[in-house]
């Protein structure tokens, strides 16, 4: 997900209250408490709308409060449900009563990946097809991001969701973060003016090898060999994919590769700016920031040729309600497909958000190429299909090691 800000962190916090077992026990105003997940897994701890990394169980207050001492890789789910549940809301059966959200999560899950997907591969088509009668990437990727602040701004003043405060010195952690998704996101959209949208993705396939080679000698992080040898796929394809795609320049290909090195450093600085804002407001911070950083390059160097004749040109085209309906829909798109993207990730492992990454590729390319007609050569379809299966790799490993490692800290 190139937008996804927080890479590394499936979670969201707020502090619980800090009081009395025994008055939590007695108040019904205490927030549902509740673990998704094993523990083993890495479960999360849900207080309200927020969401706390996976605690053990013997160290939680909240679990000593309602409990009695079980095992450490024991279910938190059935000890608290008195908890979860105020008096006289329980069924016939004794047990606590829950909703459609609680009963059903696959689906709610599933229906989160669904519009993901949907939203981004609709978001790719339509940014394209004004690109090819509006070629000013600059100027369309500050409507990408101006149109996801005001729908930010209309949600802030309806508290859907409430403002999150921001202090300054959050502020100065988080400008590095957006100044880098600005310029990937202007980068990118440069690559898609150039070139067809799947090669474009193919190229930005490459991002995982970035992102290891920036852990190895940016943060140094020790990066197993296995992992370098799953990449290996990822370069070959890029590489064969390259040399015979057809609608191949290298204003196209720079611009994706200045693409991934952004991402590459957005995430570094994400790490750096770990944050307990929830990823909604977030995002709309970050979006926030990245418009102000956008808008000066985009009058500098589209600003001129914009006032006269591309504004004059588009319209006689498609016409000033077309054009205009168009704009504001990229935008709406991009946003709401970045934002469930964030939301979507919160909710599965490590292993599941891989998947999910390297099947939203998949589906980009796929729909782009039928959406748009583009010939591919026969090199460039196994390169792509190689590069993809690298990725899937890569993202397989990864996962598995990740979900090792934190196994090993709840062990002890």
């Amino acid at each position: 997900m190139e937008s996804r800000v927080l890479t590394g962190a499936t979670i969201r916090g707020l502090s619980l209250p800090s009081k009395p077992a025994a008055r939590l026990a007695g108040n019904s105003s205490f927030p549902t408490v509740r673990l998704t997940g094993k523990l083993s897994d890495g479960g999360n701890l849900i207080c309200g709308r927020q969401l706390r990394p996976a605690i053990l169980l013997e160290a939680s207050p909240v679990a000593t409060a309602f409990c009695s001492p079980v095992k450490k890789r024991d279910n938190l789910r059935p000890c608290l449900a008195a908890a979860s549940s105020p008096a006289g809301s329980s069924d016939s059966s004794g047990g606590a009563k829950v909703g459609f959200l609680e009963k059903y999560p696959a689906l709610v899950t599933g229906f989160f990946f669904f519009m993901w997907y949907f939203l981004n591969v609709i978001f790719n088509i339509l940014n394209k097809k004004i690109y090819n009668y509006f070629p000013y990437p600059y100027f369309v990727s500050v409507i990408h991001l101006f149109v996801g602040v005001v729908y930010c701004l209309l949600s802030w003043s309806v508290s859907l969701p409430k403002r999150a405060p921001i202090d300054s010195n959050l502020l100065k952690l988080l400008i590095p973060v957006a100044a880098c998704h600005a310029l990937g996101h202007v980068t990118s959209n440069v690559s898609f003016a150039a070139v067809a949208v799947s090669f474009t993705h193919t190229i930005k396939a490459l991002e995982p090898f970035f992102n290891a080679a920036a852990s190895q000698f940016v943060l140094g992080q020790s990066i197993p060999i296995t992992l370098w040898l799953s990449l290996a796929p990822v370069v070959i394809g890029v590489s064969m994919a390259s040399l015979t795609e057809l609608s191949f320049n290298w204003l196209g290909f720079v611009s994706a590769m200045i693409s991934n090195i952004s991402f590459t450093y957005r995430s570094i600085y994400s790490k750096k700016a770990m944050t307990d804002m929830d990823s909604t407001n977030l995002y709309a911070y970050i979006s926030i920031i990245a418009l102000i950083v956008c808008i000066p390059p985009a009058l500098i160097i589209e600003g001129p040729q914009l006032l006269k004749y591309g504004f004059s040109d588009a319209i006689a085209k498609v016409g000033l309600t077309k054009f205009i309906t168009d704009l504001f829909w990229v935008g709406m798109f991009y946003h709401l497909y970045n934002q469930l993207a964030t939301n979507t990730l919160e909710r599965v492992a490590p292993l599941t958000h891989a998947v999910g990454n390297v099947l939203k590729r998949v589906f980009v390319i796929g729909f782009s190429i039928l959406a748009f007609g583009n010939k591919i050569s026969l090199q460039t379809g196994i390169g792509t299909s190689i590069a993809i299966f690298g990725v899937a790799m890569y993202s397989f490993i990864k996962a598995r090691l990740e979900e090792e490692k934190r196994e090993k800290q709840l062990e002890y």
